[in-house]
């Protein structure tokens, strides 16, 4: 195929779709460069500027393609399993694009995809019955778990397995089995968990067990506030009238 043939061929969607490819492939978005894609797609990089701006519109797009990739609502089911599938889903589709987590935390304001996502499963929430505070609160509660990711307690140690969000801050090394002896809750919280060799999170355990533990404790929780008709009002008022602690 000769360069104007291709030239011919380049859209918007096959742009992105390669742009996707090459971060997937190792060396995620810092070896992403706009003549490296051009490279890829067999055109000269001023070729791509007819379909986005630069590298910053083009990081913006690309996120919009991964949350395409999150399965949509399922009919039928009650909301707590509803959010469930999508959340899950949503982890799935991270773990296919591990780039993904760090961009999303960088940017400014959510996407056009994102914000149709969360607008989607905030529907879920109110379609539900729980109300508009509660969901407000719920929303918050669940942060980037929406997504698919969460910076664990425990990452991988530098040249370890990758965690979930591989590029997010490390907040705790996992102990080296020889430094937990003088911390006894710490050893025998380790010796008591199961562990998966092939896990992505720190220290072995199994992640997509720990991930679907806190989820559900979310969600059972914010069951629980809406069976009991929670408001946020109710509670400041309960604090005011408690006093300082």
């Amino acid at each position: 195929m000769t360069e104007g043939a291709r030239r011919t061929r380049l859209s918007k969607d096959r742009v992105l779709r390669t742009a996707v490819a090459l971060a997937d492939g190792g060396g995620g978005i810092d070896a992403l460069s706009m003549r490296k894609l051009a490279q890829e797609l067999g055109v000269v990089p001023m070729a791509l500027y007819k379909h986005v701006a630069n590298k910053e519109e083009l990081l913006l797009r690309m996120v919009d393609a991964v949350v395409g990739e999150i399965d949509p609502p399922v009919s039928g089911t009650d909301w707590k399993d509803a959010v469930r599938r999508r959340v899950l889903s949503a982890r799935l589709v991270l773990l296919r694009h591990p780039w993904a987590p760090r961009v999303i935390e960088s940017l400014p304001a959510p996407t056009p995809a994102m914000l149709g996502y969360l607008d989607s499963v905030i529907g879920t929430f109110r379609s539900g019955g729980l109300s508009a505070d509660l969901t407000h609160h719920a929303m918050h509660a669940m942060g980037g778990r929406l997504l698919g990711f969460t910076q664990e307690l425990f990452t991988a140690a530098p040249g370890g397995p990758a965690s979930e969000a591989p590029d997010a801050p490390a907040a705790v090394a996992p102990p080296a089995p020889d430094a937990v002896m003088p911390y006894p809750h710490i050893a025998e919280i380790a010796a008591a968990a199961t562990h998966d060799d092939g896990s992505v999170v720190g220290g072995g355990c199994d992640d997509l067990f720990e991930f679907e533990f806190a989820l559900d404790l979310l969600l059972d929780g914010i069951d629980r506030l809406h069976r009991q008709g929670w408001t946020s009002a109710a509670r400041r008022a309960a604090q005011r009238s408690a006093g300082p602690a």
